[in-house]
């Protein structure tokens, strides 16, 4: 006798922890074997120096190739050209779902792949060249070979259906969550991270990988605006340097915002929450997200955004976002000045923001992600 058929997870980008898609394949594998932990398996290529994710458990049954990440990413894209399918990789596999833009070949087996965003299509000046060329080559047949696409927002659906003409009745929407330890800190706990990272007494919050779309150079003439009414505002980044990063610290020198900006880098995830707590208030100002989950961050531990009215930012911040135009200086500037000015928005948006944070939850997206793998399951085997 054989084991029981099993649905792989590739949780490749956790292993190799980027950002937020590495957080992503953690969080939903988690919730999936809470959820039905007799069901599940983990796929991922460990590469040379991949770790295990400390949140998952070591007990559920685990595949792993062990390649280089460019290597790897073109043989699973001559595999899917070819059609060969990887099927020994994965014994007894029933189900395959790919939590990043990467999709095994696989025969006979139904396959989910997650499509975050589509940033190399519409920003193709924001992306590596080999990344760009990668995927812009791999995406449309990954997309096409996929039985269904899990969408992390209807923004995102959008995308997919436009630019690759496919048939949105494949296509289905899963929001993802702000992890349960963003929550409320006790002002105690402020004023320790406050010491710790030297944080400024007034201060905008930014929380981002510093790259191009993130639009921070507009944030930085709304900043330059404002301090002509708060002498004393700051702007504090949480995160790592992405690309094109030279140029920003170079407008920063040049518009004199040397004192006025604070690059704290990678911060660990349990100083988070009082590092958004203790600002003023948080700026998303990304020209394009797939999803936008410091939002949902911000608001569950308390702060209050302010976001650009782009992409997926209004599905998540919902009511209690304030909203402005990325392109428009002035009415960022506009929409920030009032939330620092007028407390009683401010309070009700905070309350707004508690609350549209609590209806989403990695629980729910289990759930919601199970019921797309069962109908898969049940269409192939004709039940």
């Amino acid at each position: 006798m054989g084991h029981m058929p099993m649905i792989y997870v590739d949780i490749s980008a956790a292993v190799h922890s980027r950002a937020g898609l590495g957080r992503y394949a953690e969080r939903l594998a988690g919730a999936l074997i809470q959820t039905q932990p007799e069901r599940f398996g983990l796929f991922y290529n460990r590469g040379k120096d991949g770790r295990f994710p400390a949140s998952l458990p070591t007990t559920i049954p685990s595949r792993h190739v062990s390649l280089g990440y460019k290597p790897w990413r073109m043989m699973v894209l001559a595999g899917q050209a070819a059609h060969v399918g990887f099927n020994r990789l994965l014994p007894e596999v029933e189900l395959f779902h790919s939590t990043e833009h990467l999709l095994l070949p696989l025969r006979g087996v139904p396959t989910v792949l997650t499509v975050h965003d589509l940033i190399y299509k519409l920003f193709p000046e924001h992306h590596k060249k080999l990344n760009y060329w990668y995927l812009n080559l791999a995406m449309p047949l990954f997309c096409r070979r996929a039985d269904a696409i899990i969408a992390v927002s209807q923004a995102s659906k959008q995308d997919c259906v436009k630019n690759y003409g496919l048939d949105p009745a494949k296509i289905h929407v899963v929001y993802e969550a702000a992890s349960s330890h963003f929550q409320p800190p006790p002002p105690t706990r402020i004023d320790q991270v406050r010491q710790t990272y030297d944080l400024p007494e007034h201060f905008l919050l930014h929380l981002s990988t510093i790259e191009p779309r993130k639009n921070l150079s507009r944030l930085l003439d709304a900043l330059l605006a404002l301090r002509q009414s708060f002498p004393g505002l700051t702007l504090v980044l949480v995160g790592g340097r992405g690309w094109l990063y030279d140029d920003f610290f170079a407008k920063i020198e040049a518009l004199g915002l040397q004192n006025a900006v604070k690059p704290l880098g990678w911060v660990p995830d349990e100083d988070l929450p009082a590092i958004i707590a203790a600002a003023d208030l948080a700026v998303q100002p990304s020209l394009y997200e797939g999803f936008g989950l410091p939002i949902l961050e911000h608001m569950a531990c308390g702060q209050v955004v302010a976001a650009s009215r782009a992409a997926s930012h209004p599905e998540v911040g919902g009511e209690a976002a304030a909203y402005f135009d990325p392109l428009d200086v002035e009415e960022m500037t506009a929409v920030i000045h009032h939330l620092l000015t007028d407390k009683d928005e401010y309070q009700h948006r905070r309350q707004l923001g508690l609350q549209q944070a609590a209806q989403f939850s990695w629980q729910r997206a289990a759930r919601e992600t199970i019921a797309i793998y069962d109908g898969l399951i049940k269409k192939e085997t004709g039940d």
